[in-house]
């Protein structure tokens, strides 16, 4: 998983399951998902911060790629067209002491990105938050997703938990961002079902 400029963009995994949008805005997921894993995928807080509390280490950002993108992505969340082309998509890896904890793909006005994203290989709350500045994030969705490239850098069997989420400044819509959670996670969290 070492950063290279020969790194290809990972298609989005592939959607399970996914939760009425209606009830992921209310904060309900399924009833069947625990409580401490509700925080991390339905609650509005940084999920690198509790990464960062839940593990006792530095996150850190292992960029897999940053391009433009060309094509409209019809595995996309439906909120990446309420975003100003031309886009740019952001994927990388989140890690805590060697461990893969997560994937993340993020979309942006590619001048958005410019002003925003001043160092590519940081979290992006840290990117966003530099100077102090109100953020909004309202998570939008919650599945439950599958990919053989996620198995094999997790190692471990899917499904996999999965949120996408936008962030908001002055009422407007900055990024659109989808996580994949490792089930590693379990280790702090507890379990997780992944039944619908």
């Amino acid at each position: 998983m070492e950063r290279t400029s020969q790194a290809i963009v990972f298609d989005s995994p592939k959607k399970l399951w996914e939760a009425d949008a209606s009830t992921v805005l209310q904060g309900e997921g399924p009833q069947i998902l625990p409580g401490p894993w509700r925080l991390m995928l339905l609650g509005d807080g940084s999920p690198t911060r509790h990464l960062r509390l839940l593990t006792g280490h530095e996150v850190k950002v292992k960029l897999i790629k940053m391009e433009p993108e060309t094509t409209a992505n019809r595995d996309a969340p439906v909120e990446v067209r309420e975003l100003n082309p031309p886009l740019l998509r952001r994927q990388v890896w989140l890690t805590c002491d060697n461990e893969t904890l997560a994937w993340a793909e993020s979309w942006w006005n590619l001048n958005e990105a410019k002003d925003h994203l001043k160092n590519k290989d940081q979290p992006i709350w840290k990117n966003l938050t530099e100077g102090r500045s109100e953020l909004f994030r309202e998570v939008d969705g919650l599945s439950l997703v599958n990919g053989e490239w996620l198995e094999k850098a997790f190692n471990q069997k899917g499904p996999f938990w999965s949120r996408h989420y936008r962030f908001f400044r002055d009422s407007k819509e900055l990024t659109v961002i989808r996580e994949v959670f490792s089930p590693a996670l379990e280790q702090w969290l507890g379990p997780s079902k992944t039944q619908s």
